[in-house]
């Protein structure tokens, strides 16, 4: 267990990292006004005008508005009037041609969490949307003090305690790292997927299983988990032990309980849910399982999209510079710690492999050797200060954007 005077420290470390965040979008907008339209990616272009959240009233919300911008929307939506709110707008599906709601395009356990979470806020006398806002922002934090708290605790088993502050420093101050205090997925996704893999480790395999489940009804990279879980239970034993287990059923209940997270997603997959999930990623957003032609052919968009404009430039460049990190930490992490790895380079393959190279940076988020590896390369002083100067201003510059509902990822 992690001793109570780390845990006091990591909360203070997190109180204060998201009271400065959010004083500091609050304080930019204030200060700056951005030119508009961005345009980082070709469709930004008539999506981030002065009037382009009009009518969109889950984003116009006053109450925490700096953190409430794109898919925000329909999490808030979701929470507030459920997945077939209409308010949430629909797109045609070209090749049935029947609407689909938008708000299938996302995975459901953060909104119904953040709808029950938002009760008392109700309570309290605040509007619906403005409590439901409240609630996304509770989840997301707690979620990633959690995965502050299990970062911790792999990275000290792995390395030693001052390289575990600095992976949960590195963490709290990647360039994108403001989403975990954000109304999205991240925090509450890195919580349990972090979890799930640290009670791998101490052969608590139910609550690792359970809280893997909970990680696959949060964001596809939830099923994911299937693979370090496997792993670790394969390897939990050595060749005679395992050899032995192969008649003992309490060892193949554990390798089921490893597969419990794909199981899951597969149950979500083929409910109405998953279904609208489904459908909207193919037409709408252009995403899918391992859709290789797709990704491609989408990195040749880029490519030479990023030719006509510095904005795309910048986007796509930080894009590629996250994704290579990322890999070079899971290969790196591979020989000393096979399953986090395992997790994080299945992170990569499916986000780069889904169709589409939008949104990498944030994708890169949840995998955690990307904060082991810059841990360890932050033994070196000048490594550490470099880096926590330029991640520090990258962050500053990605929090204004969001703030300002420009295309961050």
């Amino acid at each position: 267990m992690i001793p109570k005077p780390t845990l006091r420290t990591l909360v203070l470390i997190w109180l204060g990292w998201f009271l400065v965040l959010y004083g500091f979008q609050s304080l930019v907008s204030h200060r700056l006004g951005l030119l508009r339209p961005d345009l980082a990616v070709p469709w930004t272009r008539t999506e981030t005008l002065s009037t382009s959240n009009r009518g969109k009233i889950y984003l116009l919300e006053p109450f925490m508005n700096k953190q409430v911008a794109w898919d925000s929307e329909y999490y808030v939506g979701i929470a507030a009037g459920g997945y077939d709110d209409p308010k949430a707008g629909r797109v045609t599906n070209p090749a049935t041609g029947k609407p689909v709601v938008k708000n299938y395009s996302f995975f459901p356990l953060y909104p119904f969490i953040m709808k029950f979470v938002a009760q008392p806020f109700a309570w309290l006398g605040m509007d619906t949307i403005a409590a439901a806002v409240a609630a996304g922002l509770v989840v997301t934090l707690l979620g990633t003090l959690a995965g502050m708290v299990a970062l911790w605790q792999i990275t000290r088993d792995l390395l030693d305690e001052d390289s575990a502050f600095r992976a949960v420093f590195y963490m709290l101050i990647f360039p994108t790292a403001f989403f975990f205090a954000m109304v999205y997925t991240e925090g509450l996704f890195f919580g349990l997927a972090l979890w799930s893999l640290l009670l791998s480790k101490r052969k608590q395999w139910v609550w690792a299983s359970l809280l893997a489940v909970l990680a696959a009804w949060t964001r596809a990279h939830g099923a994911a988990l299937v693979v370090p879980l496997v792993w670790s239970w394969l390897t939990s034993q050595n060749k005679e032990e395992r050899g032995a287990s192969l008649e003992n059923w309490k060892w193949w209940a554990q390798g089921a309980l490893a597969l419990l997270p794909l199981a899951a997603f597969l149950v979500w997959r083929i409910s109405p849910l998953g279904r609208g999930w489904a459908e909207l990623q193919s037409f709408f957003f252009g995403r899918g399982f391992m859709s290789i032609l797709r990704s491609v052919g989408d990195i040749r968009n880029a490519f030479e999209y990023a030719q006509t404009t510095s904005h795309a430039a910048v986007y796509y460049s930080i894009e590629a510079i996250v994704v290579l990190l990322a890999l070079a930490a899971s290969i790196w992490l591979f020989r000393i710690d096979p399953p986090v790895a395992l997790f994080g380079l299945a992170v990569i393959l499916l986000s780069v492999m889904s169709g589409s190279v939008q949104s990498l940076a944030r994708y890169m988020l949840i995998s955690p050797p990307l904060y082991i590896f810059l841990a360890r390369l932050g033994r070196n002083k000048v490594f550490d200060r470099l880096w926590t100067i330029a991640s520090i201003l990258w962050l500053g510059i990605s929090a204004t954007l969001f703030a300002f509902d420009m295309w961050v990822g």
